[in-house]
């Protein structure tokens, strides 16, 4: 008998046993019917093992998407998926099987060692490509098929979760992007160790800019400016947002003697903030001459891009 799994590297192992399948039995009576009706797929119904819902795919005539021909084609396909979270997986040692009629033996045919193979979204069946030949089907002392009745079968072993954890990075095509402008007038009556912006959105997350215009613990004598991610206490875990973030202090007088930083960074719930404790010294600020304190006002900018996000799998 010539038995070949195109769907494993290692191959199959292929053994006898007198025990029926656990899970699930096809019997399929005038089985020659099937081509002689151009059915060149017959899906069972469903059954369930491990906690989820299955079922078997049989080509009578070998699957043809697959260049087959000439062989049965059998494979186990996860049913009802559109009930399963976004990047699901399942891992599963399965048994396909052919009943012998006169031996009262079944043939089982599984991968090489038992080995789990890995069922997701772009892979949603597994199986046996090239599992008998019609030459070993039909021959009479075989004892495969009797009185044109054939009976297949299928045992699903599922490997539980362990709690294995997962994120997923989308980039996003097109970047979300503003520019947040922050006219700060009576600057030099600032008398709260930081001011705060009003709040503005981009990408769906509400952002400002926090200025301490005296300097922070780590920008004595200079302005301290950040982004910061509004709310960031209530993100879902594992939450993560990628930005290029661009901060501006206008020089009023030229255009070109604008103070910019600019850094990407992710915005977490344990770091929603980001910027930079020394991005103007305050000697600098207040010399009238400079053209960044006009009428004792601050032009502040923020360029916000959100690049990407990181969330959980679950």
């Amino acid at each position: 008998m010539n038995f070949i799994s195109e769907d494993s590297i290692e191959g199959v192992t292929i053994s006898q046993r007198h025990a029926p399948p656990s899970h699930y039995i096809l019997k399929i009576q005038s089985f020659s019917s099937l081509a002689k009706n151009h059915i060149e797929r017959y899906d069972s119904g469903d059954f369930e093992s491990g906690g989820y819902k299955w079922k078997l795919s049989l080509f009578p005539c070998g699957n043809k998407k697959k260049s087959v021909k000439d062989h049965i084609s059998l494979y186990l396909v996860i049913a009802d998926t559109s009930s399963l979270s976004f990047g699901w997986e399942v891992n599963v040692s399965f048994k396909l099987f052919l009943l012998d009629q006169i031996r009262d033996h079944y043939l089982t045919i599984e991968e090489s060692g038992g080995r789990y193979r890995r069922f997701h979204g772009m892979k949603t069946e597994l199986g046996f490509s090239h599992l008998i030949p019609h030459t070993t089907l039909f021959n009479p002392s075989n004892g495969y098929l009797v009185d044109d009745t054939c009976v297949f079968g299928a045992e699903v072993f599922v490997s539980k979760s362990t709690g294995i954890g997962g994120e997923c990075l989308s980039m996003l095509k097109e970047a979300a992007k503003f520019t947040f402008t922050w006219n700060i007038e009576k600057f030099s009556q600032l008398k709260e160790a930081y001011n705060a912006s009003e709040p503005f959105i981009v990408g769906d997350y509400k952002w400002y800019v926090l200025l301490y215009p005296k300097g922070d613990a780590k920008g004595k004598n200079h302005v301290s400016l950040y982004l910061v991610l509004t709310d960031s206490s209530t993100l879902a875990p594992g939450l993560k947002v990628y930005v290029k973030n661009c901060v501006r202090i206008k020089n009023q007088s030229s255009t070109s003697a604008t103070i910019e930083k600019e850094a990407n960074n992710w915005f977490t719930k344990s770091a929603p903030n980001w910027g930079w404790p020394k991005i103007i010294s305050l000697d600098t600020l207040n010399d009238q001459t400079k053209g960044f304190l006009i009428k004792d006002t601050c032009i502040v900018e923020a360029e916000v891009t959100v690049l990407g996000l990181v969330s959980t799998l679950s």
